[in-house]
């Protein structure tokens, strides 16, 4: 037997079926030293003995047969391993079970001492598959039972180890080790020969404990995962492999969560500094992840913990009584009952404690306060006891956060700026984790979140939610397939359309729609309900969601609020929500406000020209709007443009239309709404209280044309008005000058109307669909600013909605 020597720990994932423990041979056979192996019951074999438990308990018969069907599975995999169908080892393991069950059966009766030999048979039988199958394979094999071995006392279920006597029993044994040595990991014993189990990670901790007696070169825990990760992969899709973290940080990280390792199989090692390796037993090709004294990673954060479920008791002592004894004796108490604490943060002003357990244990720890606190003489010392449920842990760890400036402020802003609020929160006096309470519904946003904030601050993800497929939504569309890859590369955005709709369907994909497939996923889609939409886009709880709106609906317009609420920014060209009451208006920016989302409405003012994003620039830099002229409607400039009497007005409306230069319906241009909606817009976002009401609009169309029953009414009364039409364009040109409907804002008072104007007058050269403001400002008091451009039309609408998504992607407010 080689003289250096090493324990492998393997779990039950990597001993479920006869393929996997192939696997396991292989590792064990290349190894170049001697080996101490430590094995786990084989895949769900201690839950099921645990039902095998309870049914005994309750005096149900099915015990049997729930026994039968463990017996027999690994009698099955000892015959596909080894082709025997017969093993002494493992008959007499199993008669031992079953006369300990019908005990249990008969009293109807479950003690810990036997719950713990019931449990730790899964381990023994293991052992002896795995023992046997080796030996078969010609390996140098020996089996040791741990409970001759790991001595306990008698706490059974979470037994404590005596090392002394442990350390001399494995010494006794020592001369009889061969190459490999089986031990059947989680069962121990007392003094006088009970069965004793070492509690949750049992296995863990044989292997630990091993490792450190025997002073083993290293121990490798191996596992289903290719070691320890960033955050959970469930949760988390780009979370990697850490390549080496500290003793302590692995044993921060093992207690807010992390499931592949557990705390106290840590200790024995680190006090023996005994390097640990986890790998993974199907890719043993792949690196791992090295746990050791050393720590040579310079990240701030080595890893992203949570625990899934916490109840949280707020417990408020009378302040009145000034009672120095309250916190040591709330704490003295539970440690008394042994009942474990996740989380705890205090306040000594208020007399005021937050502590968080699992949801078992704290109603134990209620039961256990009143009880404490029940007496007359105690009667005030605690003023209440609130107990909430529906909260989960996460915890930021890494030893190189200790006195470093930011890190918990980086944290909470990414958390608020997600719309996640913070119940509680804590720092250990070791520096070297931060945790938060936050709600269970939150969890998988806060981890990506927090994932991507401190782990992949390079690439940030956007998560669109677009509800209007019609001309401008498939510009959209076409604009971002184009530039995705160019935004991955250069500004490391990668934005996904998640959902998507029209007014007959709608479908979501939580990976992505892939962009050159859209109108084919949306086809297959479901039918279009808009709560429908708004709940799915909801309940994904996706971070840095975005829900754009490119319809004219009203309905689809009154959800924004509902949106808002929840973290989700909103960008639409949709003028309904910004035209409403003032009130309304309000209310929206500070609901967007308050749970850190933003309403982006650039495309409402003049398609893609970034007038009220110059305008946001103004203002914010201390600068006030005096008055402003503009013609904000490329649809109706483009009319008078076009329009020379050659052909019908009404021909030259249709061929707008056709263009997608107008409103899908272009009675809300010809009407000149439209432009009193965006003056209302610019007056609002100038700082200035307005109401739609308040604007004089007139209009350019003659009482005939003002009221029409539908579209085709329209048109018909807009042909028969042509002299009218015909009449305005001559006057003009008569006077040397050019039909422009005007908006303006000046002295409180806004007004719309059709205007001639001169040819030196700066709107008289707006050619085709262009767009022009002019902003009098303090600071552009006499020459005013001045912003011009395509006004209308699909693809520069689109431009716009992208440029408001971009700016929601690149800020941090």
């Amino acid at each position: 037997m080689s003289e250096l020597m090493k324990v492998l720990k393997f779990g039950g994932t990597s001993l479920k079926n006869k393929e996997a423990i192939k696997q396991v041979v292989e590792i064990v056979a290349s190894s170049d030293s001697a080996v101490c192996m430590v094995v786990s019951a084989t895949g769900h074999t201690t839950d099921e003995l645990q039902q095998v438990a309870d049914a005994a308990k309750k005096g149900d018969e099915s015990y049997l047969r729930l026994l039968e069907k463990v017996e027999k599975r690994h009698k099955s995999l000892y015959e596909a391993l080894t082709g025997s169908k017969e093993s002494a080892d493992l008959l007499s393991c199993f008669s031992q079970l079953k006369r300990v069950c019908e005990g249990v059966y008969l009293l109807k009766e479950l003690t810990a001492k036997s719950l713990d030999f019931i449990l730790g048979t899964g381990e023994v039988a293991s052992s002896i598959v795995v023992a046997d199958f080796f030996s078969t394979q010609g390996l140098d094999v020996i089996r040791f039972d741990t409970r001759e071995l790991i001595v306990t006392d008698q706490r059974f279920g979470g037994a404590n180890v005596d090392f002394d006597k442990t350390s001399v029993q494995f010494q006794n044994r020592r001369e009889h080790f061969k190459q490999v040595n089986v031990f059947p990991g989680f069962i121990a014993s007392t003094d006088t020969g009970e069965t004793t189990t070492l509690g949750r990670g049992g296995s863990d901790y044989t292997a630990s404990i091993i490792a450190s007696i025997l002073n083993a070169d290293s121990l490798e825990i191996w596992t289903d995962v290719d070691g320890i990760m960033t955050a959970d992969p469930n949760r988390v899709k780009r979370s990697h492999t850490l390549e080496q973290v500290s003793y302590d940080e692995a044993l921060e990280l093992s207690y807010f969560g992390a499931k592949v390792i557990y705390p106290q199989s840590i200790d024995p090692v680190l006090k023996a500094s005994i390097p640990v390796w986890v790998k993974n037993t199907f890719h043993p090709e792949r690196a791992g992840t090295l746990i050791s004294n050393e720590n040579t990673d310079q990240h701030l954060i080595k890893g992203i913990s949570s625990i899934d479920e916490v109840t949280i008791l707020s417990v408020s002592g009378n302040t009145l009584r000034n009672d120095s004894a309250f916190f040591p004796r709330i704490f003295s108490v539970l440690a008394r009952e042994e009942i474990p604490i996740v989380f705890m943060t205090h306040s000594n002003a208020g007399l005021t404690v937050t502590i968080g357990f699992t949801p078992d244990d704290a109603q134990l720890a209620l039961q256990t306060l009143k009880s404490e606190f029940a007496g007359s003489d105690e009667t005030h010392v605690i003023n209440s006891i609130i107990v909430e449920d529906g909260y989960s842990l996460l915890a930021l760890v890494g030893s190189n956060m200790k006195d470093q400036i930011g890190v918990s402020g980086n944290m909470f802003n990414v958390l608020g700026r997600n719309g996640i609020s913070i119940k509680a929160i804590s720092q250990g006096s070791s520096e070297r984790n931060i945790s938060a309470i936050i709600p269970n519904s939150d969890l998988d946003k806060a981890l990506n979140v927090l994932h991507e904030g401190f782990f992949l601050s390079l690439t940030k993800r956007i998560n669109l939610f677009i509800i209007g497929t019609g001309n401008v939504g498939k510009a959209f569309l076409g604009q971002l397939k184009k530039q995705f890859s160019f935004l991955k590369e250069h500004h490391h955005l990668n934005i996904k359309v998640i959902g998507v709709a029209n007014s007959r369907q709608m479908a979501f994909e939580k990976d992505g729609i892939p962009l050159s497939k859209w109108e084919e996923h949306l086809n297959k889609g479901e039918p279009f309900d808009k709560e429908s939409f708004v709940q799915q886009m909801t309940e994904l709880n996706f971070r840095n969601s975005v829900f754009i709106d490119i319809t004219a609906s009203a309905d689809i317009s009154s959800m924004y609020k509902e949106v808002l609420e929840q973290s989700i920014s909103v960008v639409t060209p949709n003028k309904i929500a910004a035209t409403r009451s003032y009130e309304e208006y309000l209310e929206l920016k500070a609901v967007a406000k308050k749970y850190k989302s933003q309403f982006y409405i650039e495309t409402n003012v003049c398609a893609g020209l970034p007038v009220l994003s110059t305008l946001h620039d103004l203002v914010r830099s201390g600068d006030q709007v005096i008055k402003l002229k503009a013609v904000l409607s490329g649809t109706l400039n483009f009319l008078f443009n076009e329009y020379d009497t050659k052909q019908p007005f009404a021909d030259v409306i249709r061929k707008a239309k056709d263009m997608g230069y107008t409103e899908p319906d272009p009675r809300l241009d010809i009407s000149g709404e439209d432009v009193m909606r965006k003056l209302l817009i610019l007056i609002r976002e100038s700082g200035y209280p307005m109401e739609a009401s308040q604007i004089a609009l007139t209009s350019f169309l003659p009482d005939s044309c003002q009221q029409s029953t539908d579209l085709n009414d329209f048109y018909n009364k807009i042909e028969s008005a042509e002299s009218y039409f015909k009449e305005l364009y001559e006057r003009s040109m008569s006077n040397g000058t050019r039909l422009k409907v005007v908006a303006s804002y000046e002295n409180g008072k806004g007004k719309v109307s059709l205007e001639e104007v001169p040819d030196s007058h700066p709107f008289y050269h707006l050619e085709g669909k262009d767009n022009v403001v002019l902003f009098y400002t303090q600071r552009y008091s006499e020459q005013p600013l001045v912003i011009k451009g395509a006004g209308a039309g699909a693809e520069v609408t689109a431009s716009g909605i992208f440029a408001d998504v971009l700016r929601i992607a690149q800020s941090d407010n």
